[in-house]
């Protein structure tokens, strides 16, 4: 994650990653990942090359797929990537899914616009239109009670409002409220504030802030748990992706 530039990017800008409220969009290469789950929905094409993807000892194999939160997973592939990251709260996440008609071990595959997600974003402009192709925005139906509190922490992640709080503003026990959001988010209330946090040290990281700025200013107990939560979450340490050269794009 290198500083963000003022001027559109190059033809040739990449790798690079565009962050927007509910979304993130990284184009390059696939740098070998480990091992991983996220909090939200993740849409990932092959840009050259089908994608395999390994979850408990099967495989799948295709251009694009579309992985759910807290899944377990390893991608395999040679060439560059596009990796759509939606929020679970996000009309985008919905109509995403609604692209795909095959799914297997919970994994979608073979999205309905397939051939038009494999050109790889050039700029600012090609990056949204890329996005309205994979995930087209639409109304979004979610229980306002879960959908408030998601928003909550979304406008400020690095605050710790305790389930608690977050169910008594509900109107739920905290009980039913934890329950309520897995169910309408796909996510727990903690790792759906983690993603949040993340894609705030990744905007400020994108500004000009250190690693250590961007994790106390987030919400994270430190550098190093910024780093652990990354890498749990994208397969690969936040250093090591800095030194790609990563370009952040803030579409905020």
């Amino acid at each position: 994650m290198s500083r963000k530039g003022t001027a559109p990017l190059p033809q040739t800008c990449y790798p690079a990653v565009w962050l927007w409220p509910g979304q993130a969009l990284y184009s390059g290469p696939a740098l070998g990942l480990n091992a991983h789950s996220g909090s939200v929905w993740c849409l990932v094409v092959g840009v050259d090359a089908p994608v395999t993807i390994s979850v408990d000892g099967r495989t799948i194999t295709a251009r694009s797929a579309l992985v759910p939160p807290r899944l377990v997973h390893q991608l395999r592939m040679k060439g560059p990537l596009m990796s759509c990251y939606l929020d679970p709260t996000s009309a985008r996440a919905a109509t995403c899914r609604a692209q795909f008609a095959q799914i297997e071990s919970g994994i979608a595959f073979d999205h309905a616009a397939q051939q038009d997600l494999l050109q790889p974003p050039a700029d600012d402009a090609a990056a949204r239109r890329w996005l309205d192709a994979a995930a087209p925005s639409d109304v979004h139906r979610m229980d306002p009670r879960i959908e408030l509190a998601a928003k909550r922490i979304r406008d400020d992640p690095a605050a710790a409002v305790s389930a608690a709080d977050l169910a008594a503003a509900a109107g739920l026990s905290e009980s039913r409220f934890l329950h309520l959001f897995r169910e309408q988010m796909g996510s727990s209330l903690r790792r759906y504030r983690q993603w949040c946090r993340l894609l705030h040290a990744g905007r400020m990281v994108g500004a000009g802030a250190n690693l250590t700025t961007a994790a106390v200013e987030s919400g994270f107990a430190s550098p190093s748990h910024l780093a652990d939560r990354f890498k749990s979450t994208f397969g690969l340490s936040a250093t090591r992706l800095l030194a790609t050269g990563l370009v952040i794009r803030d579409g905020a």
